[in-house]
């Protein structure tokens, strides 16, 4: 998608694509349901956009599946996921936030400011490849790093892994992990896995963490190399 034409999508379609994206990541297609439940809309409000986007060649219908992004429509989600990432990574870097609350201030942000202003925060940052949650942050060209990633429940007992990135956007559960100190970039080691959707627990520099299950699934990791 050419700059000219990314730049005058209005900021519902953007928040359309950003979520699209983010629904068929692993390579699913996104239900009118399911994207209607991220955006907190009404389905036939859902359907109307989506067709939309069908006819300005951003998504694709697959019947009885739901949509996809096409190249058009996933070059102007990764700019605007590009553009988000990076106002996070400044807002915490530069500004003193924290990353369980910079994701709103980020959302406000993403669809106002210019894309010079974007690009001197990331000059200013070191051309970060990475967010506050480990996220990757797309380069100007579109490309993503792809990154390999475990839930921690699936790691054997014993293995040693770093924390590479954290799959939940909650307040609450963002300040948990980082007074625990379970932040991307540290290394743990996995001490015991209870079963029938029990607790993980885990080493971090000699600490015993214990985790409950559900929050445990939003810590992926990076197996050592």
């Amino acid at each position: 998608m050419t700059k000219s034409l990314a730049s005058h999508l209005s900021r519902s379609v953007e928040d359309y694509l950003k979520v699209i994206y983010h629904l068929t990541e692993t390579g699913e297609s996104a239900t009118t349901t399911a994207i209607a439940d991220a955006l907190v809309l009404a389905a036939p409000s859902v359907s109307g956009m989506v067709k939309r986007l069908a006819e300005a060649a951003l998504v694709e219908h697959l019947p009885y599946k739901g949509v996809r992004l096409t190249h058009r429509g996933r070059r102007a989600a990764l700019r605007i996921l590009r553009r988000h990432r990076i106002m996070e990574t400044y807002l915490v870097s530069c500004l003193g936030y924290t990353w369980d609350n910079v994701h709103d201030e980020a959302e406000k942000l993403e669809h106002a400011v210019s894309d010079d202003l974007i690009e001197r925060m990331s000059r200013a940052l070191g051309d970060p490849h990475f967010d506050p949650h480990g996220d990757p942050i797309p380069a100007l060209d579109g490309h993503i790093v792809d990154v390999t990633t475990t839930p921690l429940p699936a790691i054997a007992v014993g293995e040693t892994v770093n924390i590479a990135r954290v799959g939940t956007g909650a307040a609450d559960r963002l300040r948990w992990l980082a007074d625990a100190g379970l932040v991307p970039g540290v290394r743990i080691t996995v001490l015991d896995q209870q079963p029938f959707n029990g607790p993980v627990t885990v080493s971090l520099d000699g600490t015993r963490r214990v985790i409950g299950r559900d929050l445990a699934l939003q810590l992926l990791c990076t197996r050592q190399d």
